[in-house]
């Protein structure tokens, strides 16, 4: 079978292109710019890429070699609605779909047990813990881990795999095209209001995932939030216990409550000694992004709703006390809308504040577009005391750099992509 991935150098996409290539499919893709992501894909075997997304070009991949399947991403899906490879693809009955359709099929034909992972927060790091203790046991998997790390690719298919491992993203809807083996439930707050645009219809979904899930470990604060009622399926675990701060050593409180999360999960499902488990996972070595150190001091950080950014910030003055220096970028100006009565006491506390233009994409465009300014005066007055409107500049690197050289940790809570400033980070400080 003849997969095309469009936006194949997505983070969503080219992990599953990968798996997809190691799995037995021929596979081809299309992208808007080339990128470093493009290189791996090609070094791993998937040379047939093409930038640019025409009719044209993707009529040339189908006339070599027939498209069975067109899998595109939801980014794909909502930005580009009359993309030209959409109705090139209706007009010659090609078979469409989002990631989450050919997930389930491969799932399915190679008789593999998922594994998910969901929840607003901490779901990259956890289902990258799940993948580290998989490892660490020698238990064949394949598995979608949309990260870079020091220990696994970010897609990967073993032909003896009973398990795959993946992250079930609530956005689009993604999750409830599965019916997983053993869910795992990070946390669950609200997110996602293009999506679901009340918290009741964001909760509703979650429930209806673990309905869909043959067991399910998650924590007795979400199940209340979820008013569920208890049954045998579902192991509730106590978010207070000691323990998680005790026997994990990992840095973080939210680090370690992921962790002591796969852990108990996998214990039952493997039949492994839990002393063994916590062995390994006290090792996990991180993943990019997730308080990713660039430069000694400087750290990079995917957190973006309030709670990701308080776990973040907690673990930086875990590490700096109180010497922790934030730069802020918005993922979203839609989402700065939606959380903006969270941002007014949410940087309380730290010693100096830079904000950034938030990253665009998906955007609302009947929302102002709140400018760093506009979102510095959302801020309580003493964080206002304390923080600057910024550019990605020469200015910033300097202020970054006086900031290091006097010993204070900078915490940059950024976005990712091009033009970000995770990519702004490492061309200023690591190339």
């Amino acid at each position: 079978m003849h997969i095309f991935f469009s936006g194949i150098g997505g983070a969503g996409i080219g992990p599953l292109a990968l798996v997809a290539k190691q799995a037995g499919y021929t596979v081809s893709g299309s992208d808007k710019q080339d990128s470093p992501y493009l290189t791996h894909l090609r070094t791993h075997g998937i040379t047939d890429i093409h930038i640019g997304q025409s009719a044209k070009q993707i009529a040339a991949v189908h006339e070599r070699t027939p498209i069975d399947w067109y899998v595109y991403s939801s980014a794909v899906g909502i930005e580009q609605p009359d993309a030209p490879e959409f109705t090139y693809c209706t007009e010659q009955n090609i078979r469409m779909s989002k990631r989450d359709a050919l997930i389930k099929q491969i799932i399915t034909d190679k008789k593999m047990r998922l594994i998910a992972v969901a929840g607003t927060h901490g779901k990259t790091t956890t289902t990258a813990m799940a993948v580290w203790l998989l490892q660490q046991l020698r238990v064949p998997l394949s598995y979608i881990l949309p990260a870079k790390s020091s220990f696994a690719d970010m897609g990967a298919y073993a032909q003896n795999a009973q398990y795959f491992v993946y992250e079930a993203d609530e956005f689009d809807r993604n999750f409830l095209s599965f019916e997983p083996y053993v869910s795992l439930i990070t946390g669950i707050d609200w997110d996602h209001p293009d999506s679901y645009p009340t918290r009741e219809a964001y909760t509703a979904a979650f429930r209806e995932f673990l309905e869909q899930s043959q067991q399910a470990v998650l924590w007795q604060l979400d199940a209340d939030r979820l008013n569920l009622t208890p049954n045998s399926t579902q192991t509730l675990l106590d978010e207070t216990n000691p323990a998680i701060n005790t026997v994990i050593t990992l840095p973080g409180i939210v680090n370690r409550q992921n962790a002591w999360l796969a852990v108990r999960a996998l214990q039952p499902l493997l039949g492994v000694p839990f002393d063994e488990l916590l062995r390994h996972i006290n090792a996990f070595p991180g993943i990019s992004r997730r308080f990713e150190e660039l430069v000694p001091g400087l750290y990079t950080d995917y957190a973006h709703t309030p709670p990701k950014i308080r776990g973040a910030l907690q673990l930086a003055q875990e590490v700096a006390r109180q010497n922790v220096v934030v730069v802020y970028e918005g993922l979203h100006n839609t989402r700065q809308h939606f959380i903006k009565e969270e941002l007014e006491h949410l940087f309380d506390g730290v010693k100096h504040l830079y904000i950034v233009p938030s990253y665009l994409a998906r955007e609302d465009e009947s929302l102002k577009l709140l400018t760093p300014d506009d979102l510095k005066l959302l801020l309580s007055a003493r964080t206002q005391t304390i923080t600057d409107a910024a550019r990605l500049d020469s200015q910033l690197r300097m202020a970054i750099i006086k900031h290091l050289e006097a010993g204070d940790t900078v915490l940059c809570l950024s976005a990712g992509g091009g033009n970000s400033l995770d990519e702004w980070l490492r061309e200023a400080f690591v190339r």
